[in-house]
């Protein structure tokens, strides 16, 4: 059961730790919560699906299918995450100021909304495959189902609560700077999962590694560890990165950073214009 209880932990925090970040990114947002749960719904749905076909989606490519398959995940999420975050750079101090109208701000976005939102699926579409394929594995090793279930339900409370707590420590953060928190940690997300996607290239022969290993942290903090892996979702860290990794993750950083700069430049002009024409309009007479 510990063997369980550890396996479904980590994939489980994983997603845990995007969708909290999620949720804090859309906070206020009218039927938000509909959307996450249908999301994780969708996303278990499809991660059963690809464990029935795991053996076809593994011999496609040449063996390397399933390797390719998460890249495509990941890098999927990538461009849903850096839509949001460039379109939150001109309108999150909107949001800010006018929180009790979010829904009608938000509403000039919701193709925004629901590419952000999409990404919950994608996680728990991700570590729910991984997870059932290892359970059928360790299935077929002789665990009793007792122990099966035992595990997996301590798993899936761990990883949930820990998700949990971040969210409810991003609600702390004063609105003034909430928008831009949670902005930067979509980009550093956005960031890591590119270089993770990186990694499965390389594992299917498809990018040059340019550096097996730039540099090996493991005997300090292992990815496999629970602190390893948030850290991994929250920042990118990797303990034994391969250069083509770290090309992507900063390729990645630079590429958001800049949209984002371009993002705000027009929008400044345009709200410089509206507050000096609201200046030169005539007072209403008492």
């Amino acid at each position: 059961m510990p063997a369980v209880a550890l396996l479904v932990f980590r994939e489980v925090l994983e997603a845990a730790l995007i969708i909290s970040i999620i949720c804090a990114a859309t906070r206020g947002v009218p039927g938000r919560a509909a959307r996450v749960v249908g999301g994780i719904g969708l996303g278990v749905a499809g991660a059963l699906l690809i464990a029935l076909g795991a053996d076809f989606i593994a011999q496609l490519a040449s063996g390397a299918g399933q390797d390719i398959f998460n890249a495509a995940v990941l890098l999927l999420a990538v461009l849903m995450i850096g839509w949001h975050v460039i379109w939150m750079s001109s309108h999150g101090r909107e949001l800010a100021k006018h929180m009790s109208s979010v829904g009608s701000a938000v509403k000039q976005g919701s193709s925004s909304l629901n590419l952000l939102l999409t990404v919950v699926a994608l996680a728990v579409l991700r570590e729910g495959s991984e997870v059932v394929l290892f359970l059928f594995g360790m299935s077929a090793s002789g665990i009793s189902a007792v122990q099966m279930a035992g595990g997996i339900a301590l798993g899936i409370c761990g990883g949930a609560a820990l998700g949990f707590a971040l969210y409810l420590g991003l609600l702390h953060i004063p609105i003034n700077y909430f928008f831009t928190v949670t902005n930067i940690m979509l980009v550093l997300l956005a960031a890591g999962l590119a270089s993770t996607a990186a990694g499965y290239l390389v594992q299917s022969d498809l990018l040059p590694a340019l550096g097996s290993q730039i540099w090996d942290t493991a005997r300090l903090l292992s990815d496999d560890s629970a602190l390893g892996k948030t850290l991994s979702v929250l920042i990118g860290y990797k303990s034994a990165p391969a250069g083509i990794q770290l090309a992507f993750y900063f390729t990645t950083l630079a590429l958001l950073i800049a949209g984002m700069l371009w993002q705000q430049r027009n929008v400044m002009p345009t709200s410089r214009s509206s507050s000096a024409a609201g200046d030169t309009l005539p007072k209403a007479q008492p």
